[in-house]
């Protein structure tokens, strides 16, 4: 499976969470609302979730390797820097 399009919908210099994006996988599927968080070691994604009871969430869709999930972050990011690097000119 592949990214073929990354869109950063949200960039936040405040707080935390740095940006949303969705994420589309062969042209054919879309995992939205996927989190850039800023970390105590830097950036990571965290992925869509709901809340399943007092204060706890689980994931809606996640990788299911470390592998992929490493894949899928590379992408976030470089679209990430993209994004920030046009809203700053």
């Amino acid at each position: 499976m592949q990214v073929t399009d990354v869109r950063v919908r949200k960039i936040q210099d405040e707080g935390k969470m740095k940006g949303i994006v969705s994420v589309t996988f062969d042209n054919e599927f879309v995992v939205h609302d996927i989190k850039i968080i800023e970390g105590l070691n830097g950036l990571f994604i965290a992925m869509p979730s709901r809340k399943i009871g007092e204060g706890d969430f689980r994931d809606i869709a996640h990788p299911i390797n470390s592998e992929t999930r490493s894949r899928l972050q590379d992408k976030i990011f470089d679209a990430y820097e993209k994004a920030k690097l046009s809203q700053d000119e």
